[in-house]
C-alpha cells in the first residue's frame, strides 16, 4: 500500500486537486476541526505542516504526524526550523524541507512598514488620535539613511531591494559575501562596525547557535546613538533585557519587533511600556504567503514521487 500524505482540511479543500495531480497514487489523511482524523495514521509517509495550523492547531496537527511510524518526510510552511520538534524528526531520520522564500515579500514589507512607522513616529500619532488631540509630529526621512540588513536570505534580500527603492543606503551582512549581492555587503565579522554606521538595523537571520542573542548588550552599545532596531527574524536573536535597558537609557530611539524570546510576549515584559512597536509574530501571516508555501510543497511532492532532489532540504 502506498504511503499517505497528511494535510489539514484547509489544504485539502484548496490544494487537494494539485496534491492529487502531483502524487496520484498517494492517498491523503486529513486533519479536520476538533482533531478528527480522516484516514489511517499508520499509513502516513509525508506530512505538510501548513500555515493554517499555526499556532492554534499546531499541537493537534503534529500529534498524528509524530505518531506516524512510516513518516519519511515533513514539509513545513515556515522558513525557520529551530523548534525542537523539527530536530527530533531529523534525529529519527525523517527528511525535512521548508518553504523558505514563500514569506519573503510579506515579511520584508513588514520590515519596511516598521522603519516608516519609526521614522514618522506613528505610535505617537495613534496615541494622539485616541486622545482626540491635534498634535503635529515631525518625522524624518528614510531617504539617505543607512539600513543595515543583517542576514541576506530571501527575506533580507527583499528588504534590501525595498529599502534601496526608498533611497536608503543599504549595507547587508552575511557570513561570507558572495560578491553578487544587490547591495553593499560586509562579512558578519564586521557586524560591530556596521552597527555603529546604521540608522536602522534590520534582523532577518535564522536562529542558530551562532546567531542566538547576536544583538546583546555589547552589540547594542555598538549601535549609533538614536538608531532603531527592527527584528523580523527570530526573537532569540535579541537579548531583550539588554534591549530594554538601552531603550530606557535613551541610547536607542526605538525598536519594532514581530518576534520575541517568549511568545506570547508576557504581560510583565518591559517592552510593552517602552518605545517599541510590538506585533504578535504576524509578518508572514498573509494569504499569499500561505499560497506560496503550498506551491513549494506541491512542487516538492512531485519531486518526491519522481525521486528527485527536494527544494529547501534541511541537513541534520
Amino acid at each position: 500500500m502506498p504511503g499517505a500524505v497528511l494535510v489539514s482540511d484547509f489544504v485539502e479543500e484548496h490544494y487537494g486537486a494539485a496534491i492529487g495531480a502531483a502524487a496520484p497514487a498517494m492517498p491523503r489523511v486529513i486533519l479536520h476541526a476538533g482533531g478528527r482524523i480522516e484516514g489511517e495514521v499508520a499509513a502516513i509517509e509525508v506530512v505538510f505542516f501548513s500555515g493554517d495550523c499555526y499556532p492554534a492547531r499546531a499541537a493537534e496537527f503534529m500529534g498524528p504526524a509524530l505518531q506516524a511510524t512510516r513518516l519519511r518526510w515533513l514539509h513545513t510552511f515556515s522558513a525557520g526550523v529551530d523548534h525542537p520538534v523539527f530536530h527530533s524528526l531529523l534525529a529519527r531520520g525523517v527528511r525535512l524541507t521548508t518553504s523558505s522564500g514563500a514569506s519573503a515579500s510579506a515579511v520584508a514589507q513588514m520590515a519596511i512598514l516598521f522603519m516608516l512607522a519609526l521614522a514618522r513616529d506613528l505610535p505617537a500619532c495613534l496615541a494622539a488620535q485616541r486622545e482626540r488631540r491635534w498634535s503635529p509630529e515631525r518625522g524624518e526621512d528614510l531617504e539617505g539613511k543607512v539600513a543595515a540588513v543583517v542576514g541576506l536570505g530571501p527575506i533580507g534580500l527583499e528588504v534590501a531591494r525595498l529599502a534601496g527603492a526608498l533611497g536608503m543606503r543599504v549595507v547587508g551582512a552575511r557570513r561570507r559575501p558572495a560578491g553578487d549581492e544587490p547591495c553593499e555587503t560586509w562579512p558578519m565579522a564586521r557586524l560591530g562596525e556596521l552597527l555603529g554606521l546604521a540608522d536602522y538595523v534590520v534582523l532577518a537571520l535564522p536562529l542558530t547557535g551562532d546567531t542566538r542573542r547576536i544583538i546583546d548588550a555589547r552589540a547594542l552599545a555598538n549601535m549609533r546613538p538614536g538608531a532603531r532596531l527592527v527584528n523580523v527574524g527570530r526573537g532569540e536573536l535579541v537579548d531583550e533585557a539588554a534591549l530594554a535597558a538601552a531603550l530606557r537609557q535613551g541610547r536607542l530611539a526605538g525598536a519594532a519587533l514581530d518576534v520575541f524570546e517568549h511568545e506570547p510576549l508576557p504581560e510583565t515584559s518591559p517592552l510593552w511600556d517602552l518605545p517599541v512597536i510590538v506585533t504578535p509574530h504576524v509578518a508572514a501571516s498573509t494569504p499569499i504567503t500561505h499560497h506560496h508555501a503550498a506551491e513549494v510543497f506541491v512542487e516538492n511532492l512531485g519531486r518526491w514521487v519522481r525521486g528527485e532532489a527536494l527544494r529547501n532540504e534541511v541537513a541534520l
